[in-house]
């Protein structure tokens, strides 16, 4: 599959009116929050939240907290990151690729802080290296390819799949770009995939079961709309009754059969460190990008049993968490 015919565009616009925020104290440093995220109680926004209180800053009155959160429209990202260097802030904390493109595009003078960023930074242009990055972007980095390692799993777990299934957002830079090496992946394993595309809640509730029908299992890829709807995505899957492999922890916390990546959580507990590191006079250009090296492998055997799925005790195994 082509990139070009992977990427569609959505027609008209999106107006977001700014939320009402009370008067902050003055020359209180202001920290902007852009995400995907549907509301400010996701958990990767609560963790950077608590993680800053525990470093010592009470919102409010040592620190503004100006949370801009597109509710999974990723069109939307672009003018809200206006809206946060308008403000301005201090320091723009991102979630997502899509989002620290944004920002990216938006300011080269106001420091941004990655908290989920699944693509190279260098390779977008937005780091000169990981150890020192040089610009205005510094941050957690989410290692990339993962999809190949998770389409991997999958067919371990279920040696004849033939067909799966992957769900993809085109308006999302992650699942963009980690569309190819799934393919590259597949084809290695002879497997035919059979993309389905969703970038909004609307299309991702769109979505009928009885199109999984022929697929022996369904591949998820990241990005923080799906992430904030992994209910329905779990749902879709659970109603086809397709064994599915998620990018993050959460989905199998939530029913879903398999998950395997790097937690969002704690990269955003990392972020809040970055932060503080800034506003106490760090040069973002001069803290190195933390890449990720821890990751969840978790299997949900209670979906399993409900699916009527027997995994071998192998494979079960070499999970780091097991839910019964």
């Amino acid at each position: 599959m082509k990139r070009r015919e992977f990427i569609t565009l959505l027609g008209g616009a999106v107006a977001w009116p700014l939320a009402a925020r009370a008067q902050q104290p003055a020359n209180v440093p202001r920290v902007g929050i852009l995400s995907p995220a549907a509301s400010e109680a996701a958990a990767t926004l609560t963790a950077f939240r608590e993680e800053i209180r525990n470093l010592g800053y009470i919102e409010g009155q040592t620190i503004a907290l100006d949370f801009r959160l597109s509710k999974g429209i990723m069109d939307a990202l672009p003018a809200l990151a206006a809206e946060l260097v308008r403000i301005p802030v201090n320091v723009i904390v991102t979630d997502t690729t899509s989002a620290t493109l944004a920002a990216f595009d938006a300011t080269r003078t106001i420091p941004i802080v990655m908290g989920t960023t699944g693509a190279d930074p260098v390779a977008l242009g937005l780091a000169k290296s990981i150890s020192r990055p040089g610009g205005n972007v510094t941050g957690a980095q989410m290692l990339t390819g993962l999809s190949q390692k998770r389409l991997q799993l999958l067919k371990q777990a279920f040696p004849d799949a033939e067909h799966i299934a992957v769900l993809a957002n085109p308006k999302d830079e992650i699942s963009v770009s980690e569309m190819p090496r799934a393919e590259m992946a597949a084809a290695q394993m002879g497997v035919h995939l059979i993309p389905f595309a969703a970038s909004t809640p609307a299309e991702l509730r769109a979505l009928e079961p009885s199109a999984l029908s022929h697929s022996d299992g369904l591949l998820v890829m990241p990005g923080g709309m799906f992430w904030n709807n992994r209910a329905t995505i779990i749902g879709i899957a659970a109603m086809a009754r397709v064994p599915a492999i998620y990018p993050e922890r959460e989905y199998a916390d939530d029913g879903g059969l398999i998950a395997y990546g790097p937690n969002p959580v704690v990269h955003f507990r990392l972020a809040a460190g970055y932060v503080d590191r800034i506003l106490r006079g760090a040069n973002p250009g001069d803290l190195p990008i933390n890449a990720s090296s821890q990751f969840d492998f978790v299997i949900n055997l209670r979906t399993a049993h409900a699916l009527g799925i027997a995994l071998s005790p192998d494979f079960v195994s070499a999970a780091n968490e097991v839910i019964e």
